[in-house]
């Protein structure tokens, strides 16, 4: 765990589908990232940086700005590449590294965001070279979009691309350059301030819902554990410090079994049954649900997927994937609900 003052992502109350979701993603980013749309206020960022303090941390070598895997570094990667850098593999200084969570304003520029020649160099040494952008540094973490229906449409174009490839592609003023940049998105927002573009809504594994703690306990015991925190951190985080070592170890044993889980043919029929019931669009509500599936069983010690773990993360994989009934009011958590128990009767 990091030693800086982060919230506790156990001690965070109720909101119990967003940490689902947080913790699933991170055993699998291939899901392709959690929105999280409701009220302002109810920890949204901050379960996404407590739940990076307290993942494995990743192992990068000093300097490294792209975050590389030493065993695959990037090319342009003065660093770690020996083709480009005159230093020698066993000199290099690797340090672990708390997963990187990279804010991206609404403001950002594309270069910014993308990359960009660096001037400097460019006009000191006559070099072309990269001045790495927020693509670069969220490489193997989160890429956190606060407001992202708000995203500009030709920057959300821009992330669907490298979401969807794991590559940052930077073809600008003589440059043409590539690099990994494999993040798990996550994009919060009100829905009454604008609709997401549905092509990136599309690209999420996740949509949940987040709202404001109604019943008076939970009201009281966020207030109470957010003072206690705020008075002395460190006294806070000590009580908090085994609930934190266990789940961090958890979500470790999780991320290395997944591979081994299995997923049985009579599963993987109810997932589509369920899929073709709602009308969803594309094969990607499927993949998405048996991805999800089979990384709730591995955090739970599960050796396959049940009927259990597919309910579990139904709503959260496809209430944002159904089309609009203008014969149907009724929400889309209720349409997944009343499929399931149509789906699951027997």
């Amino acid at each position: 765990m990091s030693s800086s003052f982060c919230y506790p992502f156990t001690a965070i109350v109720e909101q119990e589908e967003m940490k689902l979701s947080l913790q699933l993603a991170s055993i699998d980013p291939s899901l392709g990232g959690v929105l999280i749309l409701g009220d302002r206020g109810t920890g949204k960022s901050t379960a996404v940086r407590a739940l990076a303090n307290i993942l494995p941390p990743i192992k990068v070598v000093d300097g490294c700005v792209f975050n590389c895997d030493l065993n695959k570094p990037t090319k342009i990667c003065n660093v770690c590449n020996q083709k480009n850098s005159k230093l020698n593999k066993k000199k290099l200084v690797l340090q672990k590294k708390t997963v990187p969570v990279i804010d991206l304003p609404l403001g950002s520029t594309e270069d910014r965001i993308v990359g960009s020649l660096n001037m400097q160099k460019a006009l000191t040494k006559g070099l072309k070279e990269l001045e790495p952008g927020l693509l670069a540094n969220a490489n193997r973490g989160f890429l956190y979009i606060d407001e992202v229906n708000l995203l500009e449409d030709h920057l959300v174009d821009l992330l669907i691309d490298v979401s969807a490839s794991g590559i940052n592609i930077i073809e600008r003023e003589g440059l043409s350059l590539s690099h990994p940049a494999r993040f798990v998105l996550i994009g919060s927002g009100n829905p009454e301030e604008g609709d997401l573009r549905p092509q990136l809504l599309d690209r999420f594994g996740f949509s949940v819902d987040v709202t404001t703690p109604q019943d008076l306990t939970s009201r009281v015991e966020v207030i109470k554990r957010r003072q206690k925190f705020d008075l002395d951190p460190k006294i806070f985080l000590k009580k908090w410090e085994k609930n934190e070592n266990d789940l961090s170890k958890q979500i470790s044993s999780a991320q290395r079994r997944l591979a081994n889980i299995k997923t049985p043919d009579n599963i993987l029929e109810k997932i589509a049954e369920l899929c073709i019931f709602l009308k969803t669009d594309g094969l990607r509500g499927e993949l998405t649900l048996s991805k999800a599936s089979k990384a709730l069983a591995s955090l739970t010690r599960s050796r396959v997927v049940k009927i259990d773990h597919v309910k579990k993360v139904s709503s959260m994989c496809l209430r944002h994937r159904l089309r609009r009934d203008p014969l149907d009011d009724t929400s889309s958590n209720f349409r997944v609900e009343r499929a399931l128990k149509e789906v699951f009767k027997n």
